[in-house]
């Protein structure tokens, strides 16, 4: 799945080609994605200015006077700007036409992202509840340390929990805890403050980098422009179970941690 700094290289692609245009159209191809796409797509959308395209979390905003469209790419989604007479391809599901003669086209194949509607002053229900940005000033060691007191659950679960922070994924989880040098299995609550900050310090530093370069490259991920992310050919720790570490030269350890596959060094990470 597309991880915070996909998303964001998908949201920084599409700016310039979106951010002040109006919209003509929409067209839809099947009445739903992950779940059933509002009628105030159709009904609101066309006439409207497209006075901004923001993120939060790993959902894109489309904001407009009536509202905001809500996208999230789900597992195979892309968005893409194209000349208006471009064919449609299988799983092209949703355009959104431009009065500029462009379009804004989404494809899913496997139908895990969705399209949904947030009206004007109002927050869409699976955006509530979230917390912070995890490249915002508010998100620190101290912020951290706070959150995880009496927590019990291994410092990853905790770290990719959506509502302590969001849009840490597992990639970027398992690479900000090697920079941080914390073992993923270690309680929440038995890390010190001083390595909490070092975590969000390699977290911001991690996901920055990654967006720079472009997001990591996942078979299903493609960018506006259509091409690639080059982050996963630097990743240290992240799908190299049983290989060398890149720092001591000892065989990464993997483990299963809330369902999801985990790598980390036990000579580097405590």
């Amino acid at each position: 799945m597309p991880e915070l700094p996909e998303v964001e290289t998908t949201r920084r692609g599409l700016e310039p080609h979106l951010q002040g245009r109006r919209i003509h159209g929409v067209i839809l191809r099947r009445p739903d994605l992950r779940w059933p796409i509002p009628a105030e797509i159709e009904a609101e959308l066309p006439g409207q200015r497209i006075a901004a395209i923001r993120r939060r979390a790993k959902y894109l905003l489309l904001d407009t006077e009536a509202g905001s469209a809500v996208l999230h790419l789900g597992m195979s989604g892309s968005l893409r700007v194209l000349p208006g007479d471009t064919p449609v391809r299988a799983h092209d599901h949703v355009d959104i036409s431009l009065e500029d003669g462009r379009l804004l086209r989404f494809n899913d194949p496997r139908r895990f992202g969705c399209l949904l509607w947030q009206p004007t002053g109002e927050t869409h229900e699976l955006l509530r509840g979230l917390g912070p940005e995890p490249l915002d000033d508010d998100f620190d060691g101290d912020y951290l340390f706070q959150r995880s007191r009496g927590r019990s659950a291994a410092v990853k679960t905790f770290l990719m929990d959506q509502g302590i922070v969001v849009g840490v994924g597992n990639i970027y989880a398992a690479e900000s805890l090697f920079m941080a040098g914390i073992n993923p299995l270690r309680e929440a609550g038995k890390v010190s403050r001083a390595r909490y900050q070092r975590l969000a310090d390699a977290v911001k530093a991690i996901l920055g980098h990654a967006i720079v370069r472009g997001g990591t490259t996942l078979r299903d991920f493609i960018s506006p422009d259509g091409a690639p992310g080059y982050f996963e050919q630097e990743l240290l720790v992240y799908g190299r179970e049983g290989e060398a570490c890149k720092q001591c030269g000892r065989a990464l350890r993997h483990a299963t941690i809330g369902q999801r596959a985990t790598v980390w060094c036990g000579h580097c990470q405590r």
